[in-house]
Parts: C-alpha cells; structure tokens; sequence
C-alpha cells in the first residue's frame, strides 16, 4: 500500500503543490529533524566548561559525545524495523517524549555519571525519533516531486542543525549556561508531543512476525562494538587493544548478522534489501558524505583554533557560512533531483564537494585565508547536500511504505556511523602527519594532508557510487521511476 496524502491523481504536466495538512505535517517532522541534528554538536564547543562544571577528568571528556553517539548508531536500525512492525507514530511520539525528559536530566545534572545517562537516553531517543520520523516523511508523500522536495529540505536542515548546534551551544554556554544546551530540547520536545497525535497519520504495518531477535542482538552488538572501537583507535590508534578488539569483535557481529537473516524467517533486513543496488550505494554514497563532512568541521576547528588562534564561539559562528550552504544545497537538491536524476545529484554534488575541499590544501598560517575557508565551505556546503539528497532519495525509493522504515533506519544509521567514523579517521591522519608538534605549522601540516585525502575520498566515492547506480536498475531516473 502506498500512501497517497494529497497526492491524487493529476494532469501530466500539473504543478504539484502540499496540501496545508502537508505543509504542517512537514513543518512538525522537520522541526523534530532539525532538534535531533541540533543535538549531534552543541555541546561539542562547551565541553570544556561543562567538564570544568561537572569534574569530568580531561580524558573522559570524549565520553559526553561517544555516549551519544554509541547509543545513536548503534540502535537505529533496530528501532527502525520496531517502527515498521509496530507503529511509527507511536515510536516517534515516545521517542521525542523520552528525548525532552532526558535533556531535562542532563540540564539538572550534578555528576558525570547522571550526565552520561542522560547522553545515552538521548542517543536512544535519537535512534527512535530519527527513522520513525523520516519513514512518516516518506509514507506521507508518495515518490515524485513532493517527496523530493520533503526530502531535500530535510536534508539541508538537518546538516544545517549540526552547524546551529555549534554556534548555538557556544552562545548559550558563553550568555548563560552550558546546562541550557539541554534545557532548550524540552520546549521543542514538549510541543512536538502535544501536536504529533493530531498532525501525524499513523503507518502501522500489520505484521504476524514476531521481531528478528538473533539478527537485533547481532547487528545492535556489531554496531555498538563498530563505533566504539572507531572512537577509541581515533585517541589512541588502531593498535591500542581496547580499539582493535572492539573493531574486530564489531565487524565479527556484522558478519554473522549477514548470516542470520539469511536464514531467518522474519528477517530484520531482508537479504533481498541488501542486494538492491540503489539501497547499497545509495547508502555508500551517504556515508562518504557524512563521514567527510563532519570530519571537514573537525578538521577546520583545529585549523581555526590552533592556527589562527580563534576561540570556540568565532569558531562556531565561522561555519555558520557552511550552514548557510546546506540549506541552498538542500533547496536545489529536489529540484535537481526531479529534472535531472538521483545519479546526477551524487555525481555532481560529490565534485563540487571534493573541488571546494581540495582548495582548502592552500590555507596559510595568516587571518587573511579565512575568505578562502569561507567560500570553499559555503560552495562544499552546497555539494555535499546535493550529494546527501541524492543519497536520501536513491536509498528510499522503490521500496513499499512497509519496509520505508526499515530504508529509513539504514539511511539514517549510515549517517550516524559516517558521522561517528570521519572524524577518528582523518584525526589520525592528521595526526600522524603532524607527529607530536604543536605548534601552528605542526598542526596546519596535519590538517593540510587530512584535508587532501577527504577531498580524494569524496571524489572517489561519489565516482564509484555513480558508476554502480548507472545500469538500467540503477538511479538513473529513480527519481522519476513512479510518477
């Protein structure tokens, strides 16, 4: 069954405008998005200051990300097939009920260990509210151009959250507190609950299957392993053993994950799924895309902090010109989408991406590169979302509104692990190449090689991504397939 929330039947050629049901609904889901993304960094500036407030030992002080991120990555695609089986409205009502009432606790928080609690709920309540919400975006539009344009601009607003986040929590920690980078999520939560109920069309899948437990148990211990082991070899390299055994034991789980649905009779992923070509690299290309992005940010904040000398707040308030991108990228990205192909969007927004990227080999120890850092981001903002929207659109489609929850929790983890494996990735490098200088050239000569290779990474992903999608089953047209 395929939703048809004013989408009837109309003439070729008719302009297809959303009914002002659909514009509210889509103001709902993408607020709730745009929180959730919010979430990923605001308190990524403050983290000092909240460890100074809360006694957080300096080593433990990646724990307040990594809680999040574990809990985030590492339960989405089971809470994704939760959502197909029984309920996504239900699933995303609690989940942002959950996420208002754990900021609450983290605001309230007198000890590191209240703290990580209620990083891991929210990271829990992130890994229910982000497939949920985004299958009821899918199911509330029918493929063509609305779904684009829903798409896209969810899209662009949710990349633009991780921006927002940043020079957010640097003006609520420097005005007022760190405690309001939690306490400002219970308003948003508070009204979204209040309004889903009236707003929201349920998309419950009657199902006699009973959840996959074997392949849950596998792929969530995978994944959790997966991430850990990333974020610990990030701080102390592959060949720190609380790294590589987690890593090995991660990918050991996802093997044997494969393995059991193919034997399942109630499978978590259908094996079927995963072969699909667009639902592979649909999903390799967003997690290129992510996982350059967000580490390109990482990699900046070093340059801009450590080199130039700026503080956390005119860090954060630099990228707000990379923001500013996302959300034009995001704009055009359903336009270009339903004119030219998913494809071409991958192909192009993976160029633009990689060309603005490699600019930035040329950054110098001097204020004066600053114009340089903000057109590439700005021009590479507006890539990358192109790319995560053809990435979006490619990974949904063609799939039944009963499995888009599950297209949506398998998107939406490719996201948070890609956000969650850039970063160890090119600090490593960067690292590696810096050796143990310190100094402003030290640290400008790590960036410099870690910015070439997320430059070479995006170019090649995106190239491979849009070769495999471009035989007849491929993207190439995905877009315009059911119209």
């Amino acid at each position: 069954m395929t939703s048809t929330v004013g989408s009837a039947a109309r003439p070729a050629g008719a302009t297809v405008r959303m009914t002002p049901r659909q514009k509210l609904v889509l103001t709902l889901l993408l607020g709730s998005q745009f929180m959730i993304a919010v979430d990923f960094s605001i308190l990524n500036v403050a983290l000092p200051v909240v460890g100074e407030g809360l006694g957080f030992p300096l080593a433990r002080l990646q724990w307040i990300a990594t809680a999040f991120a574990l809990a985030a990555a590492g339960f989405t695609l089971l809470f994704g097939r939760i959502a197909d089986l029984f309920g996504r409205k239900r699933l995303f009502i609690g989940g942002m009920a959950l996420l208002g009432l754990s900021s609450a606790l983290g605001g309230l928080a007198t000890s590191p260990e209240v703290l990580l609690v209620a990083r891991v709920l929210q990271g829990l309540a992130t890994a229910a509210v982000t497939p949920a919400g985004l299958a009821l975006l899918t199911t509330a539009f029918r493929e063509g151009p609305l779904r684009e344009r829903a798409l896209g601009l969810n899209g662009a607003l949710m990349s633009a959250g991780f921006t927002t986040g940043a020079v957010l929590g640097g003006l609520l920690t420097d005005l007022l507190s760190w405690r309001w980078a939690f306490f400002i999520n219970v308003p948003v939560a508070a009204a979204v609950v209040a309004l889903a109920p009236a707003l929201l069309t349920d998309s419950r899948i009657v199902c006699k299957h009973r959840l996959d437990v074997p392949g849950a148990i596998t792929v969530t211990g995978g994944l959790l392993a997966l991430v850990h082991g990333l974020t610990r070899a990030g701080e102390s390299g592959v060949t720190d053993p609380f790294a590589f055994g987690p890593l090995l034991a991660g990918l050991a789980l996802l093997v044997a994950f494969w393995f059991v649905e193919q034997r399942s009779a109630a499978p978590l992923v259908p094996v079927r799924i995963m072969r699909r070509r667009t639902v592979v690299w649909g999903n390799t290309a967003g997690l290129i895309a992510f996982a350059t992005e967000t580490s390109l940010v990482f990699l900046l904040t070093l340059y801009l902090q450590e080199v130039l000398g700026y503080s956390p707040l005119a860090t954060g308030l630099a990228f707000g010109v990379l923001g500013l991108g996302t959300v034009v990228g995001g704009m055009l990205g359903g336009r270009a989408i339903g004119r030219y192909g998913s494809r071409a969007a991958i192909l192009t927004g993976g160029a633009v991406q990689a060309a603005a990227t490699l600019s930035l080999v040329a950054l110098g120890t001097s204020g004066g590169w600053l114009y340089l850092l903000l057109a590439a981001t700005f021009v590479g903002g507006v890539g990358n979302m192109l790319l995560i929207v053809g990435f979006m659109v490619t990974a949904t489609s063609g799939l039944p509104d009963s499995e888009q929850g599950l297209a949506a929790g398998l998107a939406t983890m490719t996201q948070q692990v890609g956000i969650t494996l850039g970063i160890p990735v090119m600090s490593a490098v960067a690292a590696a190449r810096a050796g143990s200088g310190t100094t402003p050239d030290a640290v400008l000569s790590g960036v410099t090689v870690a910015v070439l290779v997320n430059s070479l990474l995006v170019l090649a992903g995106s190239l491979l991504a849009g070769r495999a999608l471009g035989g007849p089953q491929g993207a190439r047209g995905t877009a315009r397939a059911t119209r």
